[in-house]
C-alpha cells in the first residue's frame, strides 16, 4: 500500500423495489466508471445479497460485486466458502471477499440469533477466515477449532480467483485491524468510537485518530503492508457549493471544530474540484485508494470518479 496504488471506487446500494430498478441501478454504477457495488449484510429492509449480486453481475460487464460485509455470524464458513466460490465462478472472477464480525445487536435479537461478546465474534471471525481460505484451495479441509469442526469435506466449486477473491476486512478497533493487516487484500478502516478516538484525548483530533489506524495496520502487517489496499466508506458524500456551511452543521451534530469534519478521511463534502483535492491530499497521508460512496451520490461524484479512477 502506497500513496501512489491507484484510485477506484465503489457503490453501497440502497433499497430498491424491483428487478428492474436494481438491474437499472448495477447499469448506472457500471457506466458512470465505479468499480464495485456493494451490499450490507442486515435482516431488515434489503435485498437478500448473494442473489441480488448475482443478477447485479449478470447485468453488466465489468462490474465488480461484494458485500459490506457479509456477517459471520449468519453463515457457517462451509456454506458461505460455497456461496462466495459459486458467485465467482459464475461472474467470471468479480467477487470482492468482504467479511466482518457482525455488530447491530438489535437484529441479532430480533431474529434469536446469540450476541456473543465482542471478543468471541472476532475470535469466531478469525477462525472462520482460515476455515473459508482452506476452502478455497486443494483437496480436503481438516480443522478442530473452538468454533468449528470440519472432517474432510473439500469446498466446490473452486473460485475463478486464485487463491481466493480478494478478502476485505474492515475495523475501528486495534485487534481487527490488526487480523486484517495480517490476512486481507483490502482493509477498511472504520471511524473510531469517540471514547476510542478524537473525544478520548483532547489533544487528538479526527485525522490523528486514523494515524493511530494506519499505524496499528502497517504494525501488524510488517513486510506485506506496502501489498495492503485501503478502503474507506464515505458518509456524508455530497457535491456542494456550500462545503463550509455544511461542515459546520455537521461539526456543531457531532461537538468538533468543522476543520477537524474536512479533514476526516470518512467525509467527502465539497464541489467536485475541492473532493478532488482532497482525495489526493488523504490518499498521500494515509494511502486511502479505495472509496465507497452511497448509491444516492453517484451521479453526483461521477466527475470524481472520471478524474481521479486509475490516478
Amino acid at each position: 500500500m502506497s500513496e501512489n496504488r491507484a484510485f477506484r471506487f465503489g457503490v453501497t446500494a440502497q433499497p430498491v423495489a424491483t428487478a428492474d430498478e436494481w438491474r437499472t441501478l448495477a447499469r448506472k454504477v457500471e457506466d458512470l466508471g465505479y468499480s464495485t457495488l456493494f451490499l450490507s449484510d442486515h435482516l431488515g429492509q434489503q435485498l437478500a445479497p448473494i442473489p441480488a449480486l448475482a443478477m447485479a453481475a449478470e447485468a453488466t460487464s465489468s462490474l465488480r460485486v461484494g458485500m459490506l460485509v457479509a456477517d459471520n455470524d449468519f453463515r457457517h464458513p462451509v456454506l458461505h466458502a460455497k456461496e462466495v466460490a459459486t458467485l465467482d465462478l459464475l461472474t467470471g472472477g468479480r467477487v470482492e471477499w468482504g467479511v466482518g464480525a457482525g455488530w447491530l445487536a438489535p437484529e441479532y435479537r430480533a431474529a434469536g440469533i446469540a450476541f456473543d461478546p465482542p471478543g468471541v465474534r472476532v475470535s469466531r471471525l478469525e477462525e472462520s477466515v482460515g476455515v473459508m481460505r482452506a476452502l478455497f484451495g486443494a483437496g480436503e479441509v481438516h480443522h478442530e477449532g473452538n468454533h468449528y469442526r470440519l472432517d474432510g469435506i473439500e469446498g466446490f466449486p473452486k473460485p475463478t480467483q486464485r487463491p481466493h477473491p480478494p478478502l476485505l476486512v474492515g475495523g475501528a478497533q486495534r485487534r481487527m485491524l490488526s487480523f486484517a493487516a495480517r490476512v486481507a487484500d483490502i482493509v477498511g478502516v472504520n471511524p473510531l468510537p469517540p471514547a476510542q478516538g478524537a473525544g478520548s484525548d483532547p489533544h487528538l483530533t479526527l485525522g490523528g485518530a486514523v494515524d493511530r489506524q494506519i499505524d496499528w495496520i502497517r504494525a501488524a502487517a510488517g513486510g506485506r503492508y506496502e501489498e495492503l489496499e485501503l478502503n474507506v466508506v464515505a458518509f456524508p458524500a455530497s457535491v456542494t457549493g456550500e462545503r463550509t456551511q455544511v461542515a459546520e452543521r455537521i461539526a456543531k451534530h457531532r461537538g468538533i471544530e468543522s476543520d477537524q469534519v474536512l479533514a476526516s478521511p470518512h467525509v467527502m463534502l465539497g464541489t467536485a474540484e475541492q473532493i478532488c483535492e482532497d482525495l489526493e491530499a488523504k490518499r498521500q497521508r494515509w494511502g486511502v485508494s479505495y472509496w465507497v460512496v452511497p448509491a444516492l451520490s453517484v451521479e453526483a461524484l461521477s466527475p470524481v470518479v472520471a478524474r481521479l479512477t486509475g490516478r
